[in-house]
Order: C-alpha cells, then structure tokens, then sequence
C-alpha cells in the first residue's frame, strides 16, 4: 500500500517489510536519517516520536487514508483510535464544528434543527427519546459512517418532477446532512431572497448506523431511503407516506400548499387559467412525494472576460410565475437554462439566447415608448443574420467570416464591474472605469406586459437574443427574437417581441458549496445531457 510503502522506506517495486509479520507484531517504521552531526541524536524511528507528535502527523492527512495507515502497526492503530484526529478531518474537509459533547453550539444548534420538524404537540418525555445520543458518539463515527459514506450526494441537483424541475442543495448542517429546496420568492417578488424546504435529512441516531428522514408533510421527520443509483445520480423514498397526509384530505392539502409554496388563496386566483395551472402542479408534484430521482447539476464557471458573472437567477414568466434560470457564457453566447419550468417550456430547456456580438442601440425614452420602433431595431438585426447564413450557406462558414469582419468576436464589448474590481489597483481601477458602459435610460414600450412595474429605469447595454417559447406539453416550440437587457450585475431583463411581455431576472445570492463543475467540457456535457432529460 503506498502509506505503507511511504513508511517503510521502500519505493513502488521494492519488497514491504511488513510482509511476513505475524498480527500484532510491530515492526520499527523508520525514518531517512539526516546528514550527521554532533549533539543529541533524535529518534529514528516514527514509532520513537512521542504519541502527541504522531497524533499532529495523522491529523494533517485526509481521511481516506487513515484506515489503511492503520494497518501498519499496532501503535498506529491504537493511535488513530484518538478522536481528535477525526474531529479535525471532519472540520477540515466537510467543516463541522459542532462539538459531540456540546449540544448547545454556536448559531442554531442540532437540537434546534431537530425540534423544528417536530410536532409541537409531542410531549417533551417522548420527545427526547428520540433525540440522537451525541455524547457516547464518536468524531470516527461521523467521519466514516455519515460524512464520508454519503459524500457522493453532496452539493447541486435538480429533482426529475417532469416539467417543473428544482433546486435542491445537499450540505453539511451541523451534525447533519441536508437537503435543501429552494423555492422562489411569492410571485412577482423577484428581488426578495429564495426561500429554503428540507426534503430529507441524514444523521447518526446510533453509532456505526446513519439514519435516513424524508422531511415531508407536517408531522415531523419520519423513515426514508437513499439510495445511489449511479454516477451522479441518486434517489429518495419515503417509508412512512402517512406523515404527507393530512385530516382534511387533499383538499387541505392543497390550501396548505398553496399558502407556503405559492404565498396565495383560492380567493386570490381569479383568472381560470392561472387555476388550470396551479392545480395541474399540485397533481403533478403529489404523484413524485413519495420517491423522487435526482440528478447532479453544476454552478457555471467564471471567466475574467463574461459580461456579468455567471450563476443562478429568478425571473417571471407570467402565469406560471417565478422561476429558476442558470446563465452560463459560451464564447460568443450566453445561454439561459432554466432549473425550474412549467408545461411549455419544461425545465433543463434553454429558454434565451443571446448573442453579445449584436448589441442594440437603444433610442432615447420618447421613442423606446413606441414598441413599433423598438421591434425595428430587434428586426434588423435578425434581417442581417439572416443575410450572412444566406451569403456564407453554413453556420461554420458564418463564424469564420463574420468574424474576420468583426474583429475579435469571443469578448463582451463593455463589461460590468464586478464587485471584485473594486480591490484591484489603481491602475486596473482606471482601465475598468474607462471600459464601464454608461447608464441609458431605460422605460418598457407601451403594449409590453410586466408582472410588476418595479424595474430598473436605466440599464448598460442590450443584445440581440432569441427567446423559446412552446404550447402546452412542449408542443411546436420555436425560437422568437427579443431584447437582452443588461440593468446591473445582479439583474437583466428580456422584451419577447412575439408575446410582448417582459421577464425581469434577479441574481440568487446564495452561496453553494461543492458546486463548481470540475471544467468546462464537464459543464457543457451537462448542459447537453440536461436537454435530453425533459424531451
């Protein structure tokens, strides 16, 4: 084994003395000595070092490597027995710093977490004999049976609930592992936080066994399973579907659901389609409450010429209402695809694309008011498009001389400053704040329909784009041009020219760990397989 190999001395093709020994022998793990010289000699041998120096040692390596570092001797097996060690790897690579011996730690505490899902109406005597026994548990018993066997499901993933799609965002909480969902602000809030459901949960009632809880339903945590299906994909099902049920049946239910997923009443929906359309969701979602697949999605990554920096949106889509969208920059495209969907356009579909080598002039106020005009400038430029695939006869051909005539096509012509740029130095200050778009006022042409009237009034630039839209069940989808507006880092907007409607997209600001795709061809594999998930 190559720690085995390490200690010993030996290279890959030479002999392990170890070989041979009898169980419980010890052989002395040496150390090279250093040149010689007078004065006190140290100890030669790992096995000389005092106990606390072998326990730094240990700490210092990851913790796949522990169990076989074991096998060695027995002094070292006895010593990775030291739970400080595994307290480290377990802060050091998944960041718990909880305390076993401690349940009241610092911020909202495991016990906390807990009795949030609880029935309040449990009695205090019952309740906690259901509570893990944290003080006879073991950091080794964390690492190797919760953190360690379950590292495969950690990070971004979005649920196969047909059309509508999710987020789900698998952490380290504490002392648990959880599955969180992230649903939309209340429509048309598209500036207001995301908000956070636990699915599951997975955590040591006893030790040497991680128990699995689906989170659903209002009767507090209850039996599940996960399970891992293959790379990159797992699923959940839930043992106890009688906890999702409620006394009202499916009609309180469905109130209930409509109050905390979608912040409404019956009494609210007015319009017979919107109705259609939430109680075809609730069917839809209530069919998927008991066992659900999920597969693994990346945040995209970052480069230093993207036109704002890439990640996670919420925008409106009119009756369906918000939902999650994932802006990604492919060269001389950015590509919007969309997390969360509905029964036009389902999610893992690319519902715009933009082409930032076609930027958009826009008029001044009076005449952006005139939607004639501002469909105009949109038109012509997708006339000229039309003209080069014509004269050029092939997308590549297009490419190579349309560039030639465009210079470098690959880089946004303006970027935004970032947050970032404001520690760089003086020198890179300047060169941003001279490459900064001005801010041009910014009004919706009138006959454009918005789900609320607060949006920015004044915006960098905009960019040719097309847009996706589809009839119900994904039926004869097209590609339709519109206006990329670009309001600020954290916002843009899109004109549909064939719906006249307006979307207004706002920045996630949550923070994913463990999220970032390993590189790009990795990202664009993903995006491709997407596509295929929901056709």
């Amino acid at each position: 084994m190559a720690v085995c190999a390490r200690l010993c001395g030996v290279g890959q093709s030479g002999g392990c003395r170890r070989r041979g020994l009898e169980d419980g022998e010890e052989d002395e793990v040496r150390i090279e000595a250093g040149p010689a010289h007078s004065g006190p000699r140290g100890p030669r041998t790992l096995l000389q070092l005092p106990p606390e120096i072998l326990v730094e040692i240990f700490s210092s390596l990851p913790g796949p490597e522990l169990p076989s570092l074991a096998q060695v001797c027995r002094k070292f097996r006895q010593i990775l027995n030291t739970d400080t060690i595994w307290k480290r790897r377990c802060k050091q690579e998944y960041g718990v710093c909880e305390n076993l011996r401690k349940l009241e730690v610092t911020g909202v505490s495991c016990r906390d977490v807990y009795v949030k899902r609880i029935n309040p109406r449990v009695k205090s005597g019952r309740f906690m004999k259901i509570l893990p026994d944290y003080e006879h548990m073991e950091y080794r018993d964390v690492y190797t049976c919760l953190l360690h066997q379950y590292r495969h499901i950690l990070g971004l993933w979005q649920p196969d609930i047909g059309p509508y799609g999710g987020l789900l965002n698998v952490v380290v909480d504490g002392l648990f592992i959880i599955g969180w969902m992230y649903l939309t602000p209340h429509d048309p809030h598209v500036d207001e936080p995301m908000r956070l459901k636990p699915v599951f949960r997975i955590h040591l009632m006893e030790r040497k066994s991680a128990t699995v809880e689906c989170m659903y339903g209002h009767k507090g945590p209850h039996n599940g399973q996960i399970q891992i299906v293959k790379k990159d994909e797992f699923c959940t099902k839930c043992l106890q579907t009688d906890y999702h049920r409620m006394s009202g049946g499916r009609q309180e239910e469905f109130r209930t659901w409509l109050r905390e997923d979608l912040g409404r009443t019956l009494e609210d929906i007015f319009h017979e389609h919107m109705q259609e359309l939430i109680l075809m969701k609730f069917i839809y979602i209530c069919q998927y409450d008991n066992c659900l697949t999920y597969r693994r999605i990346y945040h995209p990554l970052s480069q230093p010429d993207d036109l704002l920096c890439p990640g996670f949106f919420k925008g409106t889509y009119g009756s369906h209402g918000l939902e999650i969208v994932m802006l990604s920059f492919h060269g001389t495209l950015a590509k919007v695809t969309k997390i969360t969907g509905d029964p036009n356009v389902p999610a893992c579909q690319q519902t715009l694309e933009i082409d930032l080598t076609r930027p958009v002039q826009l008029p001044d106020v009076e005449h952006l008011r005139n939607f004639d005009e501002m469909s105009r400038l949109v038109l012509d430029v997708q006339a000229q498009i039309h003209r080069e695939q014509r004269l050029t006869g092939s997308d590549e051909e297009d490419g190579r001389e349309v560039a030639a005539v465009r210079g470098e096509p690959g880089r946004p012509l303006l970027p935004v400053k970032r947050p970032e740029d404001k520690d760089a130095n003086k020198v890179g200050a300047e060169e941003n704040d001279e490459q900064e778009a001005p801010a041009h006022s910014f009004v919706l042409p009138d006959g454009v329909t918005a789900r609320s009237e607060e949006y920015p009034r004044s915006c960098k630039m905009c960019f040719y784009g097309t847009g996706l839209i589809a009839g119900h069940g994904f039926s004869s989808p097209e590609r339709t041009p519109g206006l990329f507006i670009l309001f600020d880092e954290d916002r843009f907007g899109f004109i549909w020219l064939e719906l006249k409607s307006f979307s207004l997209y706002s920045r996630m600001r949550d923070k994913f760990q463990r999220a970032d795709a390993p590189s790009q061809a990795a990202f664009d594999e993903m995006l491709q397989n997407m596509q295929s998930w929901t056709t």
